[in-house]
């Protein structure tokens, strides 16, 4: 399992080492550590490098093999998340996601399809067990059909072209 993102509460680093510990599972960290006290209490106690290891930051490169290896990204957020980058950058590597359902997971993840949307850390626990059963080339297939340069491009020019129609002036028509 792997948690990749900010070491600070919203994130759930805490609550990842809780589903990995009950799960019986090895547990890779990566990110920044934005909230030292946090990493300190809830974190540091854990990192035994063998259950529980922290890699530090990850760049390109060693994102993807993190991502790529994983059997799947635990994301229990704390927060209202508003996209979610790690979120596509896992499935981009085929990695499946199981995250607490808030803010923006519901656009991102399709429930039992590219992922798990869990509402605590008692479902993501069972939804661990329960990550075999994914797609791996369908979480690839959701990026590539969603979150492409390309498919970007046309919807900003798409959001560009209404705010336009939205916006014209009567004495031009």
């Amino acid at each position: 399992l792997l948690f990749f993102g900010r070491f600070h509460h919203d994130k759930g680093a805490k609550e990842a080492i809780e589903i990995a510990r009950t799960c019986g599972r090895k547990l890779v960290m990566a990110g920044i550590i934005q909230d030292e006290d946090y990493f300190k209490k809830h974190v540091k106690p854990f990192i035994d490098d063998g259950q529980f290891t922290y890699v530090g930051s990850a760049g390109p490169e060693k994102r993807n093999d993190l991502l790529g290896k994983a059997a799947a990204l635990l994301h229990p957020i704390n927060f209202t998340e508003p996209f979610g980058l790690s979120v596509i950058e896992s499935m981009a590597c085929g990695t499946p996601v199981i995250a607490i359902n808030r803010g923006s997971m519901s656009e991102l993840i399709q429930d039992g399809k590219n992922g798990f949307l869990v509402s605590n850390t008692d479902e993501a626990i069972k939804a661990v067990e329960r990550v075999k059963g994914i797609d791996r080339a369908y979480c690839r297939k959701t990026v590539e059909g969603h979150f492409t340069i390309d498919h970007m491009v046309e919807k900003y020019i798409a959001a560009y072209e209404q705010m336009l129609e939205m916006t014209k002036r009567e004495d031009l028509k």
